[in-house]
């Protein structure tokens, strides 16, 4: 990583420390709407004063609930966010494909879409960041603004994705070097960044690297929008 994205980013981390613990949590809406295969979505929404969206896809150990103190903590941002339960979990439904998890990622797009929010995000762990991944070669152009894949399962063709685009993982989990070939192989824009320790995905939430996370994930999420 470039020594200046390394400055910034540890900045960054000094500030949004004080932030996480002096922020309140926003109170979710829980929120549901349909997939195009016929499934259904529960949602929790958290609402923002921004016309930036970000979506945000669990893995196969977690739920929409999971994301919880990270939502809470883009609201703080201005990001209106959109935590969704996979069909399967809680009581979302599958449609006629119960493993078309990127329906359920690009429902999640429509919606937010359809409540006036102008740029979506969608950030994708584990088993989520494969979905997000699937979601962002399906969707319509510019439906999807910018895609982050935080330690994201093998990746059919990831030369179909489309940027901006940012891979991030710990530099000594099992996963970082299927992770870092599926980077090789994106087109740009794009960034890696790799954290230190062994941890994976939203479980890096819980180390000493959780600030340094949010403060990589913020700094391409407020980019300029050329600027990734």
């Amino acid at each position: 990583m470039p020594a200046s994205l390394t400055t910034v980013i540890a900045l960054l981390t000094t500030v949004m420390t004080c932030m996480v613990a002096c922020s309140s949590p926003s109170a979710p809406l829980e929120v549901s709407f349909p997939t195009a295969d016929g499934g259904m979505v529960v949602a929790d929404f958290y609402a923002a004063s921004g016309s930036d969206g970000v979506v945000l896809a669990h893995g196969a150990a977690f739920d929409k609930a999971s994301w919880a103190p990270f939502a809470s903590w883009l609201v703080g941002r201005g990001h209106q966010v959109l935590a969704i339960d996979f069909r399967g979990y809680g009581r979302s439904t599958a449609g006629t494909d119960a493993h078309a998890l990127f329906e359920d990622v690009l429902a999640a797009v429509r919606f937010l879409h359809g409540r006036g929010v102008v740029r979506v995000a969608v950030l994708g762990a584990s088993m989520g960041g494969g979905a997000a991944a699937e979601a962002a070669t399906r969707a319509a152009p510019g439906d999807i603004e910018r895609v982050i894949l935080l330690s994201p399962v093998s990746i059919t063709d990831p030369e179909h994705l489309s940027g901006p685009l940012l891979f991030t993982a710990s530099e000594k989990e099992p996963m970082v070097t299927q992770v870092t070939e599926q980077y090789q192989r994106a087109p740009e824009p794009k960034q890696l960044v790799l954290l230190p320790g062994t941890a994976h995905a939203q479980h890096i939430f819980a180390t000493d690297q959780a600030e340094r996370l949010r403060a990589t994930l913020a700094m391409f999420l407020e980019a300029p929008e050329h600027a990734p």
